[in-house]
């Protein structure tokens, strides 16, 4: 029987499940659509445990943070829409399936009437993007970070990731892709700025953080201008905000997304980040210490750097973290966020002066 038979009759009687087909084009997880026999559709979730070394402590923190946001969901009194946080549903015994092969399985709502914009066109949609970031860190700071578990151990710890990259980078090249020139130069150009917010840490702010706050799991109602959800909360951890400022800023201000056609096509645009920034101060401006605020541009330029790292790496090792259609595809993403990082690091003074503008703005 398939794994995902198993799992979604720990969840559900057979008379009840018409169809289950693959839903979504994740990076990590396997995720499936199940239609019911009453025509309801719900979420089935095998999480990886290769990348998550404890699936059932990813499931047990998605218990504790959404039950947190229902009972205090976030609210915006300029919102008429409201925000939904994702239903997890119960099994035979308990709300996890642990399968033969050590990964967990978890039924979820399926929330409708919303869809993903890959890519952001307007200021607004990115307004809405970063009041809605704000508002999730803002209600966040309520529940007691020591209720949940870190589920990857040295996630954002950017200099272990440039480690595994110069122990792979320095494995015989058998077998394996040959190391690509520009992507090798942009690992070395960064690799004195990998402690950038290590170093100044303990003046930065803290605090519950999505983890992976891209444009794929922020879900907008069908005019793509509102948020109604925000979901994959597989990393949601203690951690830097500066981290989830810069990861959202990434995915947020390039118009050319993801995955462009032409990596060198990826580019940060200003307008995008100045409007996104006006959204968060709106909501959680005063989470952010003096030196967070002197340190967002460095923070969307590391984390960047550090996401480009970790798909190069991952492209020089076999291709063994992030799914991949095709060969080449880590390293195709990885030229994207170098390319990324250096249009960031090109206009640097000019992103710190949009901040500057903002902060005066808002004192007056």
């Amino acid at each position: 029987m398939k794994p995902e038979l198993r799992a979604v009759r720990f969840f559900l009687a057979a008379d009840d499940i018409v169809r289950i087909a693959p839903f979504g084009d994740g990076n990590v997880n396997d995720t499936y659509c199940v239609t019911l026999a009453s025509g309801e559709q719900r979420i089935l979730q095998r999480i990886n445990p290769a990348v998550f070394p404890d699936p059932m402590a990813v499931i047990g923190n998605m218990l504790v943070v959404t039950e947190h946001l229902r009972r205090f969901p976030p609210r915006d009194p300029g919102r008429e829409t409201p925000f939904r946080t994702p239903l997890l549903y119960p099994g035979r015994s308990g709300y996890a399936f642990r399968d033969r092969d050590g990964s967990a399985w978890r039924m979820m709502e399926l929330i409708t009437g919303a869809r993903t914009c890959r890519t952001i066109t307007s200021p607004g949609q990115a307004r809405e993007t970063g009041r809605m970031l704000g508002l999730f860190h803002s209600q966040l700071r309520t529940l007691d970070p020591q209720s949940l578990v870190d589920t990857l151990p040295g996630f954002h710890d950017t200099n272990s990731y440039l480690h595994r990259y110069d122990r792979v980078r320095s494995e015989p090249r058998r077998h394996i892709p040959e190391p690509d020139r520009f992507c090798d130069l942009a690992v070395e150009k960064g690799r004195d700025r990998v402690n950038l917010l290590t170093e100044r840490r303990d003046r930065l702010s803290h605090g519950i953080i999505h983890g992976d706050p891209k444009m794929d799991n922020f879900l907008f109602d069908q005019s793509c201008e509102t948020i109604v959800s925000l979901i994959d909360l597989d990393t949601v951890r203690p951690g830097l905000l500066l981290h989830d400022l810069g990861d959202a800023l990434r995915s947020c201000c390039n118009r050319a997304g993801e995955a462009p056609d032409k990596p060198g096509d990826a580019g940060f645009d200003p307008g995008l980040y100045a409007a996104w920034l006006e959204g968060y101060l709106s909501t959680a401006g005063g989470l952010l210490t003096d030196e967070d605020k002197k340190s967002v541009v460095d923070g969307a330029m590391l984390i960047t750097f550090e996401l480009g790292l970790r798909f190069y790496t991952d492209y020089l090792a076999g291709n063994r973290y992030f799914k991949v259609s095709y060969p080449e595809q880590n390293l195709r993403r990885a030229r994207t966020q170098f390319h990324l990082a250096e249009s960031i690091d090109r206009q640097r003074d000019r992103l710190a002066a949009v901040f500057t503008d903002l902060t005066a703005a808002g004192k007056k």
